[in-house]
């Protein structure tokens, strides 16, 4: 089975399931608020690792997003559908991760039509220098180390994916320690 026809969650602005649809149906204009995740992997220094989404993805293929993203089943426990993504897409098992707030964002990929409009748990996970990465090349185009408070379109070669930013200031409360 192909991602698009993957379950999603339909959510209300208060986070609240209303029903389920699949993922190509929540992402069709207008888009359907559904929940999702987005996770940022901090290393000690303090900088966030990014990920080049693949050519192949449906929605701003090969723009810079955050490391890692994803929807749960409906139902789904959010950080274990999170932990099964880093898995999947980066090769990782076993980061801690927490949730730093939610952001609720609309994003028209002009592309391909497709539209991003999630309730979006911002989670985090630290990790040492020892770590090793296994970027499934079907999701990852390119993986690289930056520094948050840099985040412009100058110092990331490509353009970044619409939700970063408020990805990046909504952790950022809790990224500090």
């Amino acid at each position: 089975m192909s991602r698009e026809e993957h379950l999603v969650e339909l959510v209300d602005a208060d986070g609240r399931a209303t029903g389920s649809a699949t993922v190509a149906v929540a992402h069709a204009a207008p888009g359907r608020l559904h929940r999702a995740f987005s996770v940022l992997l901090i290393r000690d220094d303090g900088r966030i690792l990014l990920q080049r989404r693949s050519s192949t993805k449906t929605r701003f293929a090969l723009h810079w997003a955050n490391s890692c993203c994803g929807h749960p089943a409906p139902g789904e426990d959010v950080l274990a559908a999170a932990g099964r993504r880093l898995a999947e897409e980066l090769g990782m098992t076993g980061i801690a991760l927490r949730q730093a707030g939610v952001y609720v964002y609309r994003a028209a990929d002009a592309t391909t039509g497709r539209v991003e409009h999630e309730y979006d748990h911002v989670l985090i996970g630290r990790v040492g220098g020892a770590m090793t990465l296994a970027p499934d090349t079907r999701e990852v185009a390119q993986v690289r180390w930056a520094d948050p408070a840099h985040l412009t379109g100058n110092s990331i070669p490509g353009p970044l994916a619409p939700w970063l930013p408020g990805v990046v200031r909504t952790a950022a409360p809790a990224m500090g320690g």
